[in-house]
């Protein structure tokens, strides 16, 4: 018997979309972009501008969804920014949070979450008591238990076109190319 902290390929799998958990926007027949994304990784910043151009030139043809992956050991303003985005989302404005923090990515404090909360016009109370909330912390939790139980998302961000992970680049051409006609 093998001691292995991994299980093997036939073990790992995405968890399948849900509409009602997952942040998902765009048609339900285009082809689906999921993103296991960061809100202080500079790549992820990068992808998020890429995705945006994509949905741009493809228009209804495409549906884009964002799952959590806050790589706290390294970016420690992650989490606060995944539990911000979460909160905006209980406000039904989680679109646009996630808008706001990667333009502001370099300002990810209290003090400019709260900002960013203010600017979309929420109820900043109800928003400081969300995103410190455990159903929060529980939610992107899912998130991160579900990248790694693909046994796919090793970083961010981490792509997956369909349901298949993509290795390529995250440039609109190679994006829009992995998408194909």
């Amino acid at each position: 018997m093998t001691c292995s902290a991994m299980p093997d390929d036939s073990q790992l799998a995405l968890a399948p979309l849900d509409e009602k958990v997952d942040h998902v926007r765009g048609s339900p027949a285009g082809r689906l972009i999921l993103e296991y994304g960061d809100y202080e990784c500079p790549y992820s910043r990068r992808t998020f501008h890429s995705i945006e151009q994509v949905e741009r030139q493809l228009g209804g043809n495409v549906r884009f969804a964002f799952r959590h992956f806050p790589l706290t050991g390294i970016h420690p303003h992650a989490l606060a920014a995944a539990a911000a985005a979460e909160a905006a989302a209980r406000q039904g404005r989680f679109w646009d949070m996630h808008e706001l923090l990667f333009h502001r990515q370099k300002a990810l404090e209290y003090g400019d979450l709260r900002r960013y909360a203010a600017q979309l016009s929420l109820d900043v109370a109800a928003f400081d008591r969300d995103r410190a909330s455990a159903a929060v912390l529980e939610r992107i939790q899912r998130d991160v238990d579900s990248g790694l139980a693909s046994g796919q998302v090793l970083g961010t961000p981490t792509l997956f076109i369909d349901g298949v992970v993509h290795r390529g680049g995250y440039d609109p051409p190679t994006l829009l190319a992995a998408l194909g006609p």
